[in-house]
């Protein structure tokens, strides 16, 4: 309901902006974009053609540049990023939090990079080279260095006072974290602990321990999935050694789990999900022919196996009228599998453990629905051809079809997963092929044997 309203406010706004664009009043256009925030703001950017997606971004806010920047994907944001002056790169920028900084710093021509490294304090430098020193897609690159500490050798009132002192709090600041002489992270204090108790209250007296730090290295997906598991803010980020490094807050990780649904989304169909809605032909072409050459070769392979079987279709010009039927209801019912098993496998549900147990019960499913929708062709080609045998073939068929489905939809995102390639990219592919070789050659055998013999 939420995404629905969200998607209705996106296409209203993008009605009004269209309007004011084509009457030439840019007036309007400006105050309804400075109206929105920056996510809403990149949003709308990649919804337009790139005319006018270049005067529009004209007519933000300096000040909301570089969040706007890293709401949009990356195709949208080296096409902004070539409109500006490198000064403009390095005023949008500077502000940012380590965390986000370290996202753009890599799109940023070289030149910039400079800039914007020289405009930064020695201790914030060192924070972003920090950061960068670990791979993407881990809890290191996604940690913002800028966190509150506090000793536990220390009162409520000493912490309060401090506090004051320092004069501001990172966003996101729910909890602050206690560590030792060494940095070693001891645990953290809840901000609403240190105003509900009395000001000579030891820090100690407060402290809760049961809050497990995130590995450097652990990976983006996992680092989503212990924030959804434990309804986190933020949580604290340590090495090998238990040394507190950083804090990764909700913000990041509600950007990680909109990055993975866009993925698998868009990765089943072969796309990559920072493509932009309305690239250059040429680069559209070269993003999606490689996958559009892979699937002809395996139409094919399912031709081929078509082919084998010419003489059956001479002879019976219902096989050829019924066949595309169980290829695509294959099809459907394995990519159903292959959609639960794609989610399973990104949220940690499915692995060795439970692989067997799955494939049993997908593959009754299968046999069930074979049974019921087989049943249900069976009858209908009955009363179209006339033919019981026909009726039978195609119902067994199908029946065979939905069960090689059903082991395809899980083995092979398994498969694809040990062998360290995206199920959700590569999986469709493979599934497609298996669905449609087993259909023709199960419906086209079947009818040979039973029919034309």
């Amino acid at each position: 309901m939420a995404e629905a309203v969200r998607h209705d406010k996106t296409a209203r706004q993008l009605r009004l902006l269209s309007d004011a664009l084509d009457s030439g009043r840019l007036g309007p256009v400006k105050r309804l974009v400075n109206t929105l925030s920056p996510a809403e703001i990149g949003n709308l950017l990649e919804s337009l053609p790139p005319g006018q997606r270049t005067v529009v971004w004209g007519l933000v806010d300096t000040e909301d540049d570089g969040e706007v920047l890293l709401h949009v994907g990356d195709e949208v944001r080296e096409g902004l990023i070539a409109d500006m002056d490198p000064d403009e790169i390095v005023a949008a920028v500077e502000d940012l939090d380590i965390d986000d900084l370290a996202d753009l710093v890599e799109d940023l021509p070289g030149t910039v990079i400079d800039e914007v490294l020289k405009s930064m304090d020695r201790e914030n430098r060192e924070r972003l080279e920090q950061v960068l020193s670990y791979p993407e897609d881990t809890a290191g690159r996604l940690m913002n260095p800028d966190v509150v500490t506090v000793r536990t050798d220390t009162t409520v009132d000493v912490v309060l006072r401090y506090l004051r002192l320092r004069g501001e709090l990172p966003d996101h600041t729910d909890h602050l974290y206690v560590v030792s002489r060494r940095h070693q992270y001891l645990g953290r204090i809840a901000l609403q602990a240190l105003l509900t108790h009395e000001a000579n209250t030891p820090i100690n007296a407060l402290l809760d321990d049961e809050q497990p730090a995130i590995d450097v290295g652990e990976s983006a997906e996992e680092v989503a999935r212990q924030f959804s598991d434990h309804d986190w803010i933020s949580a604290p980020v340590v090495d090998d050694n238990n040394i507190l490094l950083g804090r990764i807050t909700i913000d990041d990780v509600v950007d990680i789990i909109r990055e993975q649904a866009e993925h698998q989304a868009l990765g089943a169909a072969g796309l990559d999900e920072d493509e932009d809605l309305f690239s250059p032909v040429r680069r559209a072409v070269r993003g999606r022919v490689v996958w559009l050459a892979v699937n002809l070769v395996t139409a094919f392979l399912a031709a081929s196996v078509v082919g084998q079987f010419e003489a059956s279709l001479e002879q019976l010009v219902a096989l050829a009228v019924l066949m595309p039927i169980v290829a695509g209801m294959g099809g459907n019912a394995g990519t159903q599998v292959l959609a639960l098993m794609v989610r399973g496998l990104a949220l940690g549900q499915v692995g060795s453990s439970n692989a067997r147990v799955l494939l049993w019960k997908e593959i009754r499913v299968a046999l069930l629905n074979g049974a019921m929708l087989g049943t249900v062709v069976g009858v209908v080609a009955l009363a179209w051809f006339h033919s019981w045998g026909l009726a039978l073939v195609i119902g067994a068929a199908l029946t065979i079809t939905f069960c090689a489905a059903a082991l395809a939809g899980v083995l092979v995102p398994l498969a694809l997963k040990r062998m360290g390639y995206d199920p959700a990219l590569a999986g469709g592919v493979i599934l497609t092929t298996v669905t449609d070789v087993v259909g023709f050659l199960s419906f086209l055998g079947l009818a040979t044997l039973v029919l034309l013999r």
